[in-house]
């Protein structure tokens, strides 16, 4: 058999096929892809495995005329300058999608509230999904939120910093990431550390500045109002920020950057001036997407669970547990995930 006819057999995989080989009958195949809490976990095994091997991709329309499921999932964000971050997370969320047999509906939510509203609106009475999944700043914008609820739609909130017991969210524990980093530059011998400021609309931002300024007053270690400055999470701000710190007479032995972004812009602007990271000048930053390693030093970074955010929004809107909600079990749907501190070359160490 040639290999074009192996790829088509494997496309034309049906709902029998799979049975057949798990030794089930269609019905339970369907209730495992529809992830009834009735089937056994040993048979949901099998018939996963036996999937998996046929390559068995289910009909979404089938099962859209056979259930109440739309077997579609929205994500909405804002258009930002924090390019990497969202495309790192949308990506994964679709990836996690599609493992599940679901279809990921993105949609860049901008403009006025009001037309912010509409496009809320129109996702919802265009798709059907069966949840939504609201990435920073829109975790935190109260005017969507009570828009969802009226229309009974779940939704899954990514790193929300404000009325925290509204709904379901995933985060990872911002403020101490940013405390921890503080701490290990402040380890490596640095007293004055400059810091740059993210996009003040969200909420991971104010955590994170929280975190450093907290980290530096418990050393008794002064922050002058010329050591902080603000940035927008991009590599263009990042220069303006960077400019503006290493332009003093008095400049900082070292920064941390909100983002990798802006981080990397210190490196950028360090070499224009003829500073050598990390030997004149040690650079901090956050998130740990591919510009961290991309550029020469790579970056000391806080590496942010995205993918596990990711998945961890699409596993909680395709459970099922999202239609159990009530004032004791939220608390069970907030997951706070695990951040790493990944130690590079551009802080030296003592």
């Amino acid at each position: 058999m040639s290999a074009t006819t192996n790829m088509s057999t494997r496309l034309k995989t049906t709902i029998q096929d799979v049975a057949k080989l798990a030794g089930v009958s269609k019905m339970t195949v369907s209730r495992v892809l529809n992830n009834d809490e009735k089937v056994s976990d040993k048979t949901r095994t099998k018939v996963k495995k036996a999937a998996s091997e046929l390559n068995y991709r289910p009909n979404i329309s089938a099962r859209r005329l056979a259930s109440s499921k739309s077997y579609f999932i929205g994500l909405l964000y804002e258009n930002s300058s924090d390019g990497d971050y969202a495309s790192q997370f949308i990506l994964s969320a679709l990836k996690s999608c599609r493992k599940k047999g679901y279809h990921l509906v993105v949609d860049d939510c901008k403009g006025t509230q009001e037309n912010k509203l509409k496009i809320t609106r129109d996702l919802i009475e265009e798709t059907r999904v069966d949840g939504v999944i609201l990435l920073p700043p829109l975790c935190n914008n109260i005017s969507i939120l009570k828009e969802l609820a009226s229309l009974n739609v779940p939704y899954i909130r990514v790193s929300p910093d404000i009325e925290l017991t509204l709904s379901p969210f995933v985060c990872m524990d911002d403020y101490q990431a940013a405390y921890d980093m503080t701490n290990l530059l402040i380890n490596s011998g640095h007293k004055d550390i400059g810091f740059i400021v993210g996009d003040q609309e969200k909420g991971p931002c104010r955590l994170r500045y929280q975190g450093f300024l907290d980290a530096m007053r418990s050393k008794k270690l002064p922050v002058p109002p010329e050591f902080i400055e603000y940035g927008q999470f991009c590599y263009k701000s990042g220069l303006s920020a960077a400019k503006a710190l290493l332009d003093r007479v008095n400049k900082p032995s070292a920064i941390f950057a909100s983002n990798d972004d802006m981080a990397a812009a210190v490196i950028s602007v360090a070499n224009s001036l003829g500073l050598n990271v990390p030997k004149d000048l040690s650079v901090a930053g956050y998130d740990d997407t591919p510009i961290a390693t991309t550029i020469w030093p790579h970056i000391t970074t806080v590496k942010q669970p995205i993918i596990a955010m990711a998945e961890s929004s699409v596993d909680l809107l395709t459970s099922g547990d999202m239609n159990k909600i009530d004032s004791t079990s939220l608390s069970s749907l907030r997951h706070v995930l695990d951040f790493e501190i990944k130690q590079r070359d551009s802080v030296e160490s003592n």
